[in-house]
């Protein structure tokens, strides 16, 4: 019986593998036997195709019925041995339907057969008939037509999405299509061109107001992966610090108008397809950096006001984009209903690669959720692959702003990051009365990290209780010393509780830059983190290799030892006992308060997302590159809206110089500074208490702004470097950019003083200037 099942479940794969691409082209929602008829060459055919569909149906109805039957006679099972020719009359019954089914699989496919002979004869012959109907047009306007054109002669087969979209293989089709799905062909004008016409006024956008409970959210995260879970238990943990963070941001605004946004949260990690890796390691010690951030992202922009649609499967994305069915070479069936779209590196693949030539249209309003950042060097397909920068992870030919990250370690991305606990008062009292000065907790929950740091922890030892965190099933892990009290891997609010007693957070150099330290000094602890000399980085470091930068880390958490600094974080030479042992012996004597960053609460994170929903908008005000060959007469011909400082050793923005007000960040936080040779512009802002802002540079790239510092030119260049504008003193020669995606605070070469623009910063909130807010 199984066998005889089995082959007309295969006869009936088979003959659906037979039709090709008719059955991948039908509609969403549709049954897998219902087909489009519309994609057929022919009319004869369809009536033919339709009938098919209908007695394929009809096959699987009495398929169904067969299952019940055979449910039926489960009931005697528990007899089944006893009484065997009990079961022989209905056996021959269904043995009988079974044949009958057969034998209708057999006409169906000799139907097949004759539909397929048709439809290839009616195709050829309305093929060459349209073929003298239709021409390609020469138009200047669309100089890839006729390629393009070419190109579908050969290929149309070759993606199902096309016959999707009507494509039958003559010439009149493949016009149509790259006309009014693509935009490669000019109108045909015996065509309907209503959809030419303009579009009525779009209706008033609803206004975004403040929430107030974050249920909802909740719902829309979903279930099914450990990573959820962990995420949610992180919303509600810190649901009452959200949403009094939401309703003092709401006061500070004073009303002020804010449209709502319709967008989409695309979390790619967290996808089959991309492996997953993440849920079955969030309960045995595996790193939680990037599902904390994402579930503060989601608390942030749900609390705004905005409407969400949150998805972690490629299926779900498919679904809200509107990605016809096929391999991913049309463009979206519908303009794309979203203002904007948060991803990381591996949603942005999934959409590159499933969005055809949409991708390219709307990957303005995409925002990449980067850790450790994208330099512009690595971003610029073509500098990149000319200039050995790139790797898996760059190339996308975005604004560098669109990558944010999880530190405000790159001024050419925008800064994300995430937030911490804050403490009220009493408790902050409590955890100062109640420190434990000789208690130190180690960092790190994979026992991997403590393999070959015996050696300080024996220092260690000497003068503090240690406690870890390692996670482990049955045994102790061999890696952690005897005389380390193990808590294996604790739940988050029991964690927070060994915090508040050590008076010390120790990292042995990895995992870097994640949140954990953050939360120890939040909780009253000192920060002991090691100093790498030389720096890590993508040229000399196993895990920066491939990292679309080239930032040189020099120690384990470089925001704590940069931002924050002694006494609440100490960065000292590991490899140097004594210096580590007089580290611990002074932490011990040093009293410290709980300390958490402005831009690590729920407030900064609030002002950040709200500032740049508001502000940025890449989709309309991103600058295409120059011509080749060209000198930008523009450029050089238009006055410097610059002016010397007072004390003449920067430049301003002139007091007489125009702008315009809604410009973000504004203009007149901007100041231009010189940097050394060997002095980043990032580095080199900060040296003058300032951050490098890129969107300034197009302010600098002018003559001009060499004459006003002084600077001598005997010759000025256009070139494609990450550099520029610079200057080579040594020889006197300037440079300025002709590619603004390449403008980049990072990197520094010895050659090359490079022109730095700088701008102020609000008190604990790096990525807004002043009055940016």
């Amino acid at each position: 019986r199984i066998f005889v099942l089995g082959i007309g479940f295969f006869t009936l794969c088979f003959l659906m593998t037979s039709l090709g691409g008719q059955f991948s082209a039908k509609r969403l929602g549709d049954s897998p036997f219902t087909i489009r008829t519309e994609v057929m060459g022919a009319l004869e055919s369809r009536g033919v195709l339709r009938r098919m569909s209908d007695m394929l149906e009809m096959l699987m109805k009495r398929m169904d019925i067969l299952a019940r039957l055979e449910n039926s006679t489960d009931f005697h099972k528990g007899g089944e041995a006893r009484f065997p020719l009990d079961r022989f009359q209905p056996a021959a019954g269904l043995m009988e339907r079974i044949q009958a089914i057969a034998q209708n699989v057999s006409d169906i496919a000799i139907k097949v057969d004759q539909i397929l002979r048709n439809s290839l004869l009616n195709g050829k012959g309305e093929s060459e008939g349209r073929r003298d109907q239709c021409e390609v047009p020469r138009d200047p306007k669309y100089p890839d037509c006729a390629g393009k054109v070419e190109w579908m002669r050969a290929r149309w087969t070759s993606d199902p999405c096309y016959a999707f979209f009507g494509v039958d293989g003559t010439e009149c089709s493949f016009l149509i299509y790259l006309s009014e799905v693509e935009w490669f062909c000019p109108p045909l004008p015996w065509r309907n061109q209503t959809a030419a016409l303009p579009s009525p006024p779009p209706l008033p956008r609803v206004q975004a107001a403040f929430r107030s409970d974050l249920a909802h959210l909740l719902e829309l995260i979903g279930t099914g992966k450990e990573s959820l879970s962990f995420m949610k238990k992180r919303i509600r943990h810190l649901a009452q610090q959200w949403l009094r963070a939401a309703q003092r941001l709401e006061q500070k605004l004073k009303g002020q108008q804010r449209d709502q946004k319709h967008i989409l949260i695309h979390i790619g990690f967290l996808t089959e397809e991309s492996g997953d890796v993440f849920s079955p390691r969030v309960l045995k010690g595996g790193p939680l950096g990037e599902m904390v951030q994402w579930a503060d992202i989601l608390a942030a922009l749900f609390l705004l006001g905005h409407s969400l649609r949150v998805t972690v499967s490629l299926k779900e994305l498919q679904s809200h984009l509107g990605v016809p069915p096929g391999r991913g070479n049309c463009p979206l069936t519908n303009p794309l209903p979203f203002d904007l779209i948060y991803t990381d590196y591996h949603g942005l693949q999934q959409m590159k690669q499933h969005m055809g030539l949409s991708f390219k249209k709307y990957r303005c309003r995409v925002r990449v959720i980067d850790t450790f950042g994208t330099e512009p060097a690595y971003n610029h397909e073509e500098y990149a692959t000319l200039r050995g920068y790139r790797t898996n992870w760059g190339y996308w030919n975005l604004q560098p702003t669109q990558f944010m990250t999880m530190f405000p370690h790159t001024p050419d991305n925008s800064f994300m990051g995430f937030v911490s606990e804050e403490l009220n008062r009493t408790e902050r009292q409590f955890i100062k009365s109640n420190k434990v000065s000789s208690m130190a907790v180690v960092y790190g929950k994979e026992a991997s990290i403590w393999k070959g740091k015996e050696k300080f922890l024996a220092i260690l030892n000497k003068y503090m209780e240690i406690h870890g965190t390692v996670y482990y099933e049955t045994q102790r892990p061999p890696e952690v010393p005897a005389f380390v009290k193990n808590h294996g891997l604790l739940p988050q609010h029991e964690f927070q509780q060994l915090l508040r007693k050590a008076k010390l957070f120790i990292g042995f150099g990895f995992p870097y830059e994640g949140p954990a330290p953050l939360e120890a000094i939040a909780n009253g602890c000192v920060f002991l983190q090691a100093r790498f000399n030389p720096p890590h980085s993508s040229l000399n470091h196993e895990f920066f290799r491939g990292k679309p930068t080239s930032r040189e880390v020099s120690s384990q958490h470089p925001y704590a030892e940069e931002f924050i600094g002694k006494p609440h974080v100490w960065t000292v030479d590991y490899n140097n006992s004594e210096e580590f042992e007089a580290a611990i012996k002074t932490i011990m004597r040093t009293q410290v308060d709980p300390y958490l960053p402005y831009e690590y609460t729920c407030e900064g994170m609030l002002e950040r997302i709200h500032a740049y929903i508001q502000h940025q908008d890449f989709c309309t005000t991103s600058s295409p590159p120059l011509p080749p060959k060209v000198k930008s007469p523009a450029m050089q011909s238009s006055p410097s809206p610059l002016a010397l400082s007072p004390n003449a050793t920067h430049l301003v923005w002139s007091p007489s110089a125009s702008w315009d007000p809604h410009a973000w960040p504004p203009v007149d936080s901007l100041q231009v500074w010189v940097s050394e040779t060997q002095h980043t512009c990032t580095e080199t802002c900060r040296r003058h208490g300032l951050v490098c802002e890129p969107t300034f540079f197009r302010f600098l790239n002018k003559k001009e702004v060499f004459l006003q510092l002084s600077i001598t030119c005997d010759s000025t260049e256009f070139e494609m470097n990450h550099l520029y504008p610079a200057v080579a003193e040594n020889v006197h020669e300037c440079y300025l950019q002709k590619e603004p995606l390449l403008f980049s605070c990072a990197g520094y070469n010895t050659k090359y003083r490079r022109l730095c623009p700088c701008r102020d910063y609000r008190r604990g909130q790096v990525a807004l200037c002043r009055d940016c807010l």
